[in-house]
């Protein structure tokens, strides 16, 4: 095969996709399998959730919310109560969440209140008086992926996590450190260092090539080619990622093979696969943490939370129903993280791309806004609580930044700091910040009291 054939020939194999990997050895095991495991999961919902029907003040800010969101409002007797008060409020769930009232409960899952990209601390005034710098194209949902997700909007396309990773001691770095199971990468994109994919079902066959039987032939044609060394620069570096592809591929495919299926019912759905999908990240963590892996993000994106209409009912693509898939896989992963012993090195974050008005659309649904309630869970959290300032759904109100009363929050939390918690956990210093988040220069609190002491 000479190397033309070989670069015309290696991008149809199945394995080569989105995620060239890093490289392929394993770790220095220095340490006992399985100490000091860390995993991020990041799942980001697409389209913009709107955060205002995920939670509900339930005292008397429910009739501020009644009256403003009118066909979108949710009915009091219908919200899943949390229990107690948070910040002297009290609040419940959209029903479809109910499943995730026994975590919140067990203090293992909190809401973080009216989160999103900001330069500099602002409020609604300071914004409707053009007095102070907001965030470019906030209403733009590529663009406000890639911010929330750490892009500083300049040549610099890496992302928070990625950044944050390769700032990370040597001793805490690993292959497959920066994972994505889509096309979406922009969090766990590094500045120096590729992103790895995995797919739910596992990348182990390439083409005719299955790479859970490294002894036959067609397995071992393409780790040959994977090791060829060419003078042109530009095929030296297709070679080299062709080569991560397969290393990290078959890593995956040991790992696949090697789990343990999960007792737990992740679901199913008709919107990406969602439950599989953390399925095959349950999967695969135990065997990461025993082959003596330290820290590891894993971004997986979902969903279709663009609800400018038809945002309430039975159909799939709506929020009631995109919910209720969502808790119910969320739940059985924390369960089984739990029934492989990894309760406290797991963090699961769900982000989106911005809130929603508080003031619905003309086609029941709700449009393009700024600020918005995320969530985190697991062992790590200092959970059953709600962080932060709940904002006022008044249209016109305290927090609605909107030139015409149209119900856009002004966050009160940066994302910034939001991801500057979870990075620290990680094991970045204070001192590394301004290199991951550079807007946090601009704000006296760095992190938020998102986690157990």
């Amino acid at each position: 095969m000479n190397r033309r054939h070989f670069l015309a020939s290696a991008a149809s194999l199945a394995g080569l996709g989105a995620g060239a990997g890093l490289l392929s050895s394993l770790p220095s095991r220095s340490w006992a399998a399985g100490e000091d495991y860390r995993a991020l999961i990041v799942v980001f919902l697409n389209g913009g959730n709107d955060g205002h029907n995920v939670l509900v003040p339930t005292d008397a800010g429910y009739n501020d919310y009644q009256t403003a969101r009118a066909n979108l409002a949710l009915p009091k007797a219908s919200l899943a109560a949390l229990p107690g008060s948070a910040g002297g409020r009290t609040f419940g769930l959209h029903p479809a969440l109910s499943q995730l009232v026994p975590l919140y409960t067990q203090q293992r899952l909190a809401f973080i209140a009216n989160v999103g990209s900001l330069v500099v601390p602002a409020t609604a005034a300071q914004v409707r008086a053009n007095a102070v710098e907001v965030p470019p194209f906030l209403l733009s949902h590529s663009d406000q992926v890639a911010i929330q997700q750490g892009w500083s909007v300049t040549e610099d396309m890496s992302g928070w996590g990625g950044r944050g990773l390769e700032l990370l001691p040597s001793g805490l770095r690993n292959p497959l450190s920066a994972v994505t199971m889509d096309n979406e990468r922009t969090l766990v994109l590094g500045r120096h260092s590729a992103v790895s994919f995995m797919s739910q079902d596992g990348p182990r066959y390439w083409g005719g090539a299955d790479l859970a039987f490294p002894e036959r032939e067609n397995v071992q044609s393409i780790n040959r080619m994977a090791n060829w060394q060419f003078a042109n620069a530009y095929e030296a570096e297709y070679a080299r990622t062709f080569g991560n592809a397969v290393a990290d591929s078959t890593l995956f495919t040991q790992a696949i093979m090697q789990a343990r299926a999960p007792a737990a019912d992740f679901g199913s759905d008709n919107t990406g696969n969602l439950g599989q999908r953390l399925r095959a990240i349950a999967s695969v963590l135990p065997f990461f943490r025993e082959r003596g892996y330290r820290r590891q993000i894993f971004l997986l994106s979902w969903g279709s939370f663009d609800t400018h209409a038809n945002q309430r009912g039975a159909g799939d693509q709506t929020q009631d129903t995109q919910l209720s898939t969502l808790a119910k896989a969320l739940a059985a992963f924390d369960d089984t993280n739990r029934a492989n012993s990894l309760d406290m090195n797991v963090i699961t974050a769900v982000m989106s791309d911005f809130g929603r008005t508080v003031r619905p659309g003309s086609g029941g649904g709700s449009e393009h806004a700024w600020g918005n309630h995320l969530w985190a869970l697991g062992g790590p959290v200092a959970g059953g609580t709600v962080i932060g300032t709940f904002p006022s759904p008044v249209l016109g109100g305290p927090d609605d930044g909107d030139f015409v009363s149209n119900g856009r929050h002004v966050p009160t939390i940066a994302t910034d700091q939001f991801g500057a918690t979870l990075m620290q956990w990680l094991g970045l210093q204070p001192s590394q910040f301004p290199e991951v988040f550079p807007k946090l220069v601009n704000f006296g609190q760095k992190t938020i009291a998102l986690l157990r002491a």
